[in-house]
């Protein structure tokens, strides 16, 4: 992949930087194209030197979250708390029991929630996790029932809480969940993370463009 680690190599070191420039849609459905200028911060005329500029393109978009501008981070990642709805089973997490502190309880699973995304996710947005069928102070006194639905990490999280305050937790996979295609080709989502700009894409390719803005090389 030598394009994306002449991106990659180029924003290295305190005084390099990126500036995302332009987000389109792209040609293929489902694509989106990124044009990201590199540049270092010169202190002689305490601003920024342009260096090169990439075009990346993300194919099979799942999800993004875009901020235009300067930023200082970028990385392409297999494994990420973003990436957990996509890449892993949803699982069924079934309790019962009572626990002997409903408050704290009730605080413990939402700060579970927050231990596993961090500030990716929010569990006030993200509905389909939690059974909201009924108040979750009166799901959880009711002595059994389902915690609800979610990715498989979070799901073990969640049991781990419940075991720590006496209920028993039992959790059931999606047997649909598949992890490669039909010819055996992984259908594993990828994310790009731009500070806390994101997207979730099944694959993304960076290209280096000369000095009129036309392609010069490209990465499969």
């Amino acid at each position: 992949m030598p394009e994306r680690n002449a991106l990659l190599h180029d924003l290295q070191g305190e005084d390099r930087y990126g500036i995302w420039l332009l987000a389109q849609i792209g040609g293929a459905p489902n694509e989106l194209q990124l044009i990201v200028e590199t540049a270092v911060y010169d202190p002689a005329v305490e601003g920024l030197r342009a260096q090169s500029n990439y075009i990346i393109r993300a194919l099979g978009v799942h999800e993004h979250r875009l901020h235009l501008g300067v930023f200082g981070r970028l990385a392409f990642l297999d494994d990420h708390p973003l990436l957990y709805h996509l890449n892993t089973p949803r699982t069924a997490v079934h309790f019962t029991g009572k626990p002997a502190q409903l408050d704290t309880l009730v605080l413990d699973i939402s700060q579970a929630y927050v231990s596993t995304f961090g500030p990716w996710r929010n569990v006030a947005t993200m509905g389909e996790d939690l059974n909201i069928t009924v108040p979750l102070t009166e799901l959880l006194g009711g002595g059994f029932g389902l915690l609800g639905t979610m990715p498989k990490p979070l799901a073990e999280r969640m049991a781990r809480v419940l075991a720590h305050h006496g209920m028993t937790a039992s959790l059931s996979e999606d047997t649909s969940f598949e992890e490669k295609d039909e010819h055996g080709r992984s259908r594993a989502a990828k994310l790009l993370l731009i500070d806390d700009a994101y997207i979730l894409a099944f694959d993304f390719s960076v290209e280096r463009m000369n000095g009129r803005g036309t392609q010069t090389s490209v990465e499969s």
